[in-house]
């Protein structure tokens, strides 16, 4: 539905249509073929470091699609200059994930060049092809970030494994901190994202149609792992049970904020604050579908194996991180948190000892055990306690309800 201009605005500034445009769904299968790669690089090596490792990556290309986001949220996706800034991010987004698997060795260069490329550009072709002096002056705050976190990015490529880590460590901290802190600049202050008017549904279907490309992802990499071997009855139970885990995630993802997000930010105080605060609650839980993955492929591979503890860390981890993330939307939405996310987290916390002398399957079959619970009372407690959605504010405590 078109949408008239905004006071003040000129003509062709703001998208004209709320829905995600098909060159956004081409980006998003990118990042199929990205979170195979990060899973593939946690199962070679199950570690501290490797996890590290992964996840400083896994927030680079978060962040290349979380800033897109937000600016085809801005602009309209049929716009040939924002479709050529799509299909080109899309590129780019290809050759990160490329480089992935060897980013810390003889790949780092093409890692981290072209997310500074993409960092840089994008702000650029903004202001060219962009109508309004408002948006120029938050691209040129943009701008003088990005070229700030340009120099450990380009450092870090050129470092040892070691160094290299470290110096991304800071190039991603400052990425995160200067949108959390609405990129203050010298002379121009901050860029005032807070009192930006965004498209909810956009914004929604968005979050939601990479949070279904992670849960897709994850049965991706069960039917690979199995394929090998045939429905051998052992790899059998563990692919229904790894099944069973991402249909849990994905019931207790919509029911019921994930399907009220877009009224919760349509009703906010601050909608580009809630839509900020969803973004990190995908993020945790898309990080937890990754883990998940991880252990989808671990019990398929070992389904009666000699457990390890970090094997027990990744299956019982993926949805205790999920969970995390899961109620923090349920903050944002609500205002409060149900107690089911809190009581399955500390479940799955105290399994970890526990479960580490079974074999991976039964670990697995725990985890499905605690999510069903969780998925139940989602349903009873709704039934119980319908709620309207009524989003945070800024600085507002959570409360803890059933």
């Amino acid at each position: 539905m078109a949408m008239e201009s905004r006071a003040g605005e000129q003509p062709g500034t703001y998208k004209q249509s709320e829905r995600a445009g098909f060159v956004e769904l081409l980006f998003d299968v990118v990042f199929v073929f990205a979170f195979t790669r990060l899973s593939d690089r946690m199962v070679s090596d199950l570690s501290w470091r490797t996890g590290y490792a992964t996840l400083v990556l896994t927030l680079a290309l978060w962040w290349v699609w979380y800033r897109l986001v937000w600016a085809t949220n801005r602009y309209d996706s049929t716009r040939p200059g924002i479709q050529l800034l799509v299909i080109g991010t899309t590129l780019g987004s290809l050759l990160m994930a490329i480089a992935v698997p060897g980013a810390y060795d003889e790949r780092g260069s093409l890692f981290a060049g072209v997310y500074v490329a993409i960092q840089l550009i994008r702000p650029l072709w903004i202001i060219v092809i962009g109508t309004n002096s408002e948006i120029r002056l938050v691209c040129v705050r943009n701008l003088f970030w990005a070229l700030i976190s340009a120099v450990p990015w380009i450092a870090g490529a050129y470092a040892e494994s070691g160094a290299r880590l470290a110096w991304w460590s800071v190039a991603v901290a400052l990425d995160y901190v200067a949108g959390v802190l609405d990129y203050p600049t010298p002379r121009l202050g901050r860029a005032g994202f807070r009192a930006h008017p965004i498209q909810e549904d956009h914004l929604t279907e968005r979050y939601r149609q990479l949070l279904i490309v992670a849960l897709g992802e994850a049965i991706l990499i069960s039917g690979i792992q199995i394929s090998p071997y045939g429905l051998e009855r052992d790899r059998a139970v563990a692919l229904l049970v790894s099944f069973a885990i991402t249909v849990l995630l994905w019931q207790v993802y919509f029911y019921r904020a994930g399907e009220l997000l877009a009224v919760a930010i349509a009703s906010a105080q601050s909608p580009a604050y809630i839509g900020r605060l969803a973004s990190f609650a995908h993020l945790i839980m898309i990080a937890g579908v990754g883990l998940t993955a991880v252990g989808d492929e671990l019990i398929i591979s070992h389904p009666l194996g000699q457990n390890e503890r970090p094997w027990v860390l990744v299956i019982l981890g993926g949805p205790a991180v999920f969970l995390l993330g899961r109620a923090l939307l349920d903050y944002v939405t609500f205002s409060h948190v149900s107690w089911s996310r809190p009581i399955g987290l500390l479940a799955l916390v105290v399994l970890a000892p526990v479960t580490l002398a079974l074999p991976p399957v039964l670990v697995a079959v725990a985890a499905t055990a605690v999510l069903t619970g969780v998925a139940i009372s989602n349903v009873i407690s709704w039934r119980l306690f319908p709620r309207v959605p009524k989003p945070a504010a800024p600085g507002r405590m959570a409360s803890y309800r059933p």
